[in-house]
């Protein structure tokens, strides 16, 4: 690996927002493409991330710090990747489910999955069935994943599960669920596709949704 996408690597790693924009535009400067600088710099650097999380090494607030250096770097990558015609890995549709407001989780979840190479929306938290359905008409998703952090809360993944069968969209769609409450166990229950601990594992779940693990 080059100097540069080391460094900008390490920078992801560490979360040094200082440091990322001006990396970015010196590999760019060195002639390396928004790809090269997306897989071999800052995907690197979010894997690394994700395997220190996931192993109990990181914590959530230096990911976080980590995943927003990533995407000061996407900001300037952004329009040049749209402009080449990369493709992502796929799209990911998030959000919270009706009655729960708990949103750092899926957050995280956004932000790995970004990391990962997904182009991702999050339509936000308190999302009932029909706002699920309206943002998988729109967005036209791969995977959808839903969050869960109360239990009170966690019925509602069933009943936005039901209804996209009810709307023939569940076929279109893998689904995955999480949160606190969230078991492997209440996943198969309800119909969901997989279910992931933490977003590290998330990530890993995603890609292995649209074969790119």
């Amino acid at each position: 690996m080059s100097e540069i996408l080391e460094a900008i690597a390490t920078a992801v790693i560490e979360g040094d927002l200082d440091a990322i924009a001006d990396l970015t535009d010196d590999a760019l400067d060195e002639d390396l493409s928004a790809q090269e600088i997306l897989d071999n710099g800052l995907m690197v650097g979010m894997d690394h991330v994700g395997v220190e999380f996931k192993a109990g090494n990181m914590f959530v607030p230096e990911v976080l710090r980590s995943a927003k250096t990533m995407q000061e770097s996407m900001i300037i990558l952004k329009p040049l990747l749209v402009e080449s015609g990369s493709e992502m890995v796929g799209k990911v549709l998030l959000g919270t489910v009706k009655g729960d407001l708990h949103d750092i989780g899926k957050n995280l979840v956004g932000m790995m999955c970004e990391g990962a190479g997904f182009e991702v929306r999050d339509i936000g938290k308190d999302i009932d069935p029909e706002g699920f359905i309206e943002a998988i008409k729109e967005f036209n998703p791969d995977i959808v994943g839903m969050s869960a952090l109360l239990t009170t809360t966690m019925r509602a993944m069933e009943n936005t599960i039901k209804a996209l069968e009810e709307a023939g969209l569940r076929d279109k769609v893998k689904v995955m669920v999480g949160g606190a409450p969230v078991t492997q166990a209440f996943a198969e229950q309800i119909g969901a596709d997989g279910y992931a601990s933490n977003a590290a594992s998330a990530a890993d779940l995603a890609k292995q949704f649209v074969g790119a693990a």
